[in-house]
């Protein structure tokens, strides 16, 4: 399992490389469909010490973006803006992929302060 786990890596990095990774709790505030594009939702995401537009590829496993008002996720924080549809991503959510490869929203099993860094 480790063996071909490791054959898929792109790139191995050092535990110094791990470390410039600012991964923080977010909440959802608002949420909405970008019409232009069948993938991305605009979030907006509390994360203590300011508010992040973020544009995520989850629109096909999303029924209703309000739904997601509310919830916390992780996100790297830290990411150089990137502008996609006239928008501004401030960062990138994660998520992880489920048996069919749909990409599952990733919670914390408790509420936290947003802001709060993953370890």
């Amino acid at each position: 399992m480790f063996a071909s786990y490791y054959d898929r890596m792109k790139e191995q990095i050092t535990i110094d490389d791990l470390s410039k990774l600012d991964i923080r709790i977010g909440t959802i505030i608002e949420a909405e469909s970008i019409p232009e594009s069948d993938k991305l939702l605009k979030l907006l995401i509390d994360i203590g010490t300011e508010k992040r537009q973020i544009l995520a590829g989850i629109k096909k496993i999303i029924e209703n973006p309000q739904d997601l008002i509310g919830k916390q996720i992780p996100l790297l924080v830290n990411l150089k803006p990137r502008e996609m549809f006239g928008f501004m991503s401030e960062g990138m959510i994660l998520a992880a992929s489920n048996d069919e490869g749909k990409p599952v929203l990733i919670t914390p099993q408790t509420n936290v302060p947003s802001g709060s860094l993953v370890k």
